[in-house]
C-alpha cells in the first residue's frame, strides 16, 4: 500500500477562532490582500460589514488590509486584475474571506504573485497547463460556508465564459499556510445557500470513499463527513428558515463545517467522482448554483455507477462501499446502495432543491457535456470508466 496526503500547513477549527487570525498574519506579512464577497465588505441594516471583524483584527495587530471584492464565481480575468491590484500595492500576504469562489481566488493569486506570468500559462483544458515552480504567497483561507472544503485543497477553480466552462489552476504549491474555519461565521446562511453548499459537502464526502484513488485516511475522515452530514445537514436547512424567528442550530452548523471541511481533505487527495466530473462543465455553461448541481446528480451517479459496477466489476470493493454509504446515511445497518439513493433523493426534495432542467438544461446539451466531463479531472476518480451511454442515463434522470 503506498498514499499520500497533503493539505494545509496548519487548521485551526472552532466557534470564535476567527479572532486567532490577526496575530497569526502579522507573523506572515504586513500588508494583506483580503478577497471577499462585495456583500460581506459593505455594512447592511445598521449592522457592520461581515468581514469588519477581520478587519479590525488585522488593524489591531498592525497588517494593513488591501481589500478586493468579488462577486458570483471567480474567473481568469478576475484572478489577473486580483493579482495585478496585489503587486501594486505591495501586498505580502494574501486572505481569503468567503465561500468557495473568495476563498479559490485568494490561492490563485497568492500563486500567480509569486510565479509571475499570466493565469492561462498554468491553467487546465484551455491553458498551457505549465507546472507552477515556486511556492504561493503566504495565504490564510477563511470559508464562511460549510460546503466546498476549499480552505484546504491545492486547487482553484477559475471560470471562462468564453469557453463556456471551469477549470482549475492546480499544484500542491497552492495549499494555503492557514486554514481558519469557524462554524459561527455560517450562522447566518440563508436556506438555498445552506442547503447548496450542504450537498457539496455531503457528495464530496461520498465520493473520495468510492473513488479508485481511496486510502485509509481519507476513508476515516469521510465516514466522519457522511455522519455528520446525515444528521445535520437538514437541521441546519431547517433551522435556516427560521432566521427570522431568531433560530439557529450551532450543532448543526458546527458538524456541516467539519463535513465540508473533511470533504476538502479528502477530495484533494483521493479525487472526486461522475457527480464532480459533470458539475463543472455544467457550472460552465449554466447559471447554477455548484451543489444544487452536485445534490441532483449525486443519486443518480450513485444508481448508474452500482449497476455499471455490477455487470462489470462485480468483485470491486466500490460496490460494498455503496452499501456503507447507505448504512451510514440511513443509520440501517441493514440499508444498501439503493437506500442511498433513495435518501439522497429525499432530501434533495425536502431541501426544495429545483431540477437541473430549472437552469436550462436540456437534452441537446448532453453530448457537449459528456465530452467536457469525461477529460475532467473529477472523473478520473470515479470508481468505474462509464460508458457514453451511462453518462447520457445520469443526465436523463438529473434533469
Amino acid at each position: 500500500m503506498r498514499f499520500e496526503f497533503a493539505t494545509a500547513t496548519r487548521i485551526i477549527f472552532g466557534p470564535g477562532t476567527l479572532r486567532e487570525v490577526g496575530p497569526i498574519a502579522a507573523q506572515m506579512g504586513s500588508r494583506a490582500l483580503v478577497i471577499a464577497g462585495r456583500t460581506a465588505l459593505r455594512p447592511a441594516q445598521g449592522r457592520p460589514a461581515r468581514a469588519q471583524p477581520l478587519l479590525d483584527g488585522l488593524a489591531a495587530q498592525g497588517v494593513d488590509a488591501v481589500t478586493y471584492p468579488v462577486a458570483g464565481e471567480p474567473t481568469v480575468e478576475v484572478a489577473r486584475t486580483g493579482t495585478d491590484r496585489a503587486r501594486e500595492m505591495e501586498c505580502d500576504l494574501v486572505i481569503g474571506f468567503g465561500g468557495g469562489s473568495a476563498v479559490d481566488t485568494g490561492k490563485a493569486i497568492a500563486a500567480l504573485l509569486t510565479n509571475g506570468g499570466d493565469p492561462l500559462d498554468y491553467l487546465e483544458v484551455i491553458g498551457r497547463g505549465q507546472p507552477l515552480t515556486r511556492p504561493a504567497a503566504p495565504y490564510i483561507a477563511v470559508p464562511t460556508t460549510a460546503g466546498t472544503g476549499a480552505e484546504v485543497t491545492r486547487n482553484a477553480v477559475l471560470a471562462s465564459p468564453e469557453h463556456r466552462v471551469k477549470v482549475s489552476l492546480r499544484s500542491p504549491l497552492m495549499l494555503p499556510r492557514l486554514a481558519v474555519v469557524d462554524p459561527e461565521l455560517t450562522h447566518t446562511l440563508p436556506p438555498a445557500v445552506t442547503a447548496s453548499t450542504g450537498l457539496d459537502a455531503l457528495t464530496q464526502v461520498i465520493e473520495p470513499y468510492v473513488s479508485r484513488r481511496a486510502n485509509p485516511l481519507t476513508d476515516a475522515i469521510c465516514r466522519e463527513g457522511m455522519r455528520c452530514a446525515a444528521r445535520s445537514l437538514r437541521r441546519a436547512y431547517e433551522a435556516a428558515c427560521l432566521q427570522r424567528a431568531g433560530g439557529d442550530d450551532a450543532a448543526a452548523r458546527e458538524d456541516m463545517a467539519l463535513a465540508s471541511l473533511f470533504g476538502g481533505l479528502a477530495l484533494a487527495n483521493a479525487k472526486l467522482g461522475a457527480a464532480h466530473g459533470f458539475a463543472g462543465p455544467m457550472g460552465g455553461m449554466f447559471s447554477a448554483p455548484h451543489g444544487t448541481i452536485c445534490g441532483r446528480l449525486l443519486p443518480h451517479v450513485v444508481a448508474v455507477n452500482v449497476h455499471a459496477l455490477q455487470e462489470r466489476m462485480p468483485g470491486s470493493k466500490a460496490l460494498r462501499r455503496y452499501d456503507e454509504v447507505g448504512q451510514i446515511l440511513t443509520g440501517d445497518a441493514s440499508a444498501t446502495a439503493d437506500d442511498a439513493v433513495a435518501w439522497v433523493q429525499e432530501l434533495c426534495d425536502a431541501l426544495q432543491v429545483p431540477p437541473l432542467s430549472s437552469y436550462g438544461v436540456t437534452e441537446e446539451d448532453f453530448a457537449v457535456l459528456i465530452e467536457k466531463a469525461s477529460v475532467s479531472s473529477s472523473m478520473q476518480g470515479n470508481p468505474i470508466k462509464l460508458t457514453t451511454e451511462e453518462m447520457g442515463e445520469i443526465l436523463v434522470r438529473a434533469i
